[in-house]
């Protein structure tokens, strides 16, 4: 077999893919950490969101930016399954709920605070400020209104505000 020629097209794409798994894997994975809250469902997150790249890696990795191409699915993997689990709970939901504990606001995290929101909101604020997205892409990823983006950001941090309002205790002084 003549120098170059070892792998055909089709595995050269396969190589690609594993290339750009490699170096895209961390940073999907941050963001599946903030969105999902744990890293047990941020590595499945994040390993659903490469299977379905692998199937459709023609598609994406002929895309202008992969990367983005990948968050999107990340982002949409997310939502998807949050409101399959939303249906599954309300189908079998119990009447009495437990009530929230004594004091929370002094245990609470970021990530306590993130979870609380609606997955929808949970993921525009992710995607804004902490991936620094700006409001045109977060509306193109979740297919809403630049408009939507922003009131929804606003209503999040507003109850984020009002959830972590007392983190200045936890801080340590400069």
């Amino acid at each position: 077999m003549p120098p170059g020629t070892e792998h055909d097209q089709g595995h050269d794409s396969g190589l690609d893919f594993e290339a750009f798994a490699r170096t895209a894997q961390r940073k999907l994975y941050r963001t599946a950490y903030l969105l999902c809250g744990d890293a047990d469902g941020a590595r499945d997150l994040t390993q659903t969101t490469l299977a379905k790249l692998f199937q459709h890696w023609r598609k994406a990795s002929a895309a202008e930016y992969p990367e983005a191409y990948a968050r999107t699915v990340l982002t949409r993997t997310f939502l998807a399954e949050r409101r399959r689990r939303l249906r599954d709970l309300l189908a079998h939901r119990h009447a009495d709920r437990a009530p929230l504990p004594e004091h929370a606001e002094l245990r609470v995290t970021l990530l306590a605070a993130l979870a609380e929101l609606p997955p929808r909101a949970r993921a525009m604020v992710v995607l804004r400020y902490w991936d620094d997205l700006s409001v045109e892409t977060v509306a193109r990823l979740l297919r809403c209104s630049e408009g939507t983006v922003k009131s929804q950001c606003s209503r999040a941090l507003a109850k984020l505000r009002i959830r972590l309002g007392e983190a200045h205790i936890y801080a340590t002084e400069s």
